[in-house]
């Protein structure tokens, strides 16, 4: 599976990594993802979802069935 958040969509970047001499290496920087259960009551059932901690805080803040009613608007299977 590739690392990209379901919720809001971030992925690798890359950069550099620059050492004491000023020398400078490609690197990637990667998201803080973390797969998560939750428990959806309208549909009395267990979904998980690949998730950064952004996108657990804005759950949190906006609900669980707001953003699954707008993963499913975009097309995304739950």
């Amino acid at each position: 599976m590739a690392r990209v958040c379901q919720v809001t969509g971030r992925k690798p970047v890359v950069g550099h990594k620059v050492s004491f001499s000023n020398k400078k290496s490609k690197r990637r920087f990667l998201p803080n993802l973390q797969t998560k259960r939750f428990f959806l009551a309208e549909e009395d059932r267990w979904i998980i979802l690949k998730l950064s901690t952004d996108a657990i805080r804005t759950i949190n803040k906006n609900g669980l069935i707001t953003i699954v009613n707008e993963l499913r608007a975009k097309g995304v299977t739950i």
